[in-house]
């Protein structure tokens, strides 16, 4: 027989992990009649507490876990950046967890942290992250989470964010502005909150200034290093079946460095024949040719807030995390790449 454990009580019982969890502490939060219900499936399981498990987590490990999709990326670097700044202050040592856009090996990171390796999780969910049972379970043990950019909102806790939909309004219409009238739109994940915020933002820019939304000038790249020749093959597909785009907006930088190089294969010429942005953090920006016009996004910033936020929790000693969102705002820096070339 496989070993009762609280997802397996939940599945049987139709709790969360969560409310069976707190069930089984005898928390205040759960009502008497649903205490009993789980106490007695526990019983009738057979249900035994891991006690090692339950002292560690009650000890300190001054550690807290650091989670990033990739680290060949200018945004997460920062973020680590900046929340390595707050536990260096804090005395506190910080893991760094690459899930590789993976989220198999997103689930093992986190069963790997959860039974006293570290006081607390910093995270930013991977492209494909669809099912939360695993993460649910890691906060009823007792071992906090706070996201951070890409994030879980069916999760309470406190979630770390831009103002996405804002910002891909703005640079959109920064692009209709400076004379676009067809915007092709680079699009990064249906999953992700952020994938959707800035679609949306990127289309009701278009629906203030009545251009059309054409569905054929959204294409859906993949966010990794290893897609890239799915992505080149992709936007020139975009580019030479639709020759009158004037206009590429990238939903994150590396669509936008691949766009320059379809650019300079198609003969079209950024910004004359074509004007290109995106959101990105590429410190190398200013200096490509033509100069980028990016969305900055704080990343530095959310990577001190969410420490910050984290050990806030963790110095009132097992206070919960409330729902929250922290929403911090990025920046347009416009360049060359998207503006009208002066005349000489």
């Amino acid at each position: 027989m496989s070993k009762v454990d609280l997802k397996m009580m939940a599945a049987q019982l139709g709790f969360s992990v969560s409310t069976v969890s707190k069930a089984l502490r005898d928390s205040h939060e759960i009502g008497e009649s649903t205490k009993q219900k789980i106490l007695a499936k526990a019983k009738e399981l057979g249900y035994k507490p891991n006690p090692y498990a339950s002292y560690m987590r009650h000890q300190k490990s001054k550690t807290i876990g650091l989670i990033v999709p990739e680290i060949n990326n200018s945004y997460f670097l920062q973020v680590i950046n900046g929340a390595e700044s707050i536990a260096r202050e804090k005395d506190y040592h910080l893991l760094i967890y690459i899930t590789h856009e993976d989220v198999e090996h997103e689930k093992s990171i986190i069963e790997h942290l959860q039974n006293g390796r570290v006081d607390g999780i910093i995270m930013s969910v991977t492209l494909n992250t669809k099912s939360y049972d695993y993460l649910e379970r890691c906060i009823s043990n007792e071992v906090p989470i706070v996201f951070y950019d890409r994030v879980c909102h069916e999760i309470e806790t406190v979630k770390i964010v831009t103002d996405d939909f804002a910002s891909a309004f703005s640079a959109t219409e920064h692009l209709i502005q400076n004379g676009c009238k067809n915007i092709g739109y680079l699009s990064l994940s249906d999953n992700l909150s952020i994938g959707i915020k800035r679609l949306h933002g990127y289309k009701e820019a278009l629906n203030k200034h009545d251009l059309q939304i054409d569905e054929s000038k959204i294409i859906h790249c993949i966010g990794t290093d290893s897609a890239f020749d799915f992505n080149y093959k992709a936007i020139k597909e975009l580019l030479v079946s639709h020759p009158e785009i004037d206009g590429i907006f990238g939903s994150i930088e590396r669509f936008a460095l691949i766009t320059y190089q379809v650019c300079k294969e198609l003969k079209k010429r950024i910004p004359e024949d074509i004007k290109v942005l995106c959101f990105s953090n590429l410190q190398t920006a200013n200096y490509l040719s033509p100069s980028l016009t990016t969305i900055h996004q704080p990343a530095f910033e959310m990577g001190v807030t969410a420490a910050t936020t984290l050990f806030k929790h963790l110095d009132k000693k097992r206070s919960m995390l409330v729902n929250d969102n922290i929403v911090i705002k990025s920046t347009l820096i416009i360049r060359e790449s998207s503006t009208q070339r002066k005349e000489h």
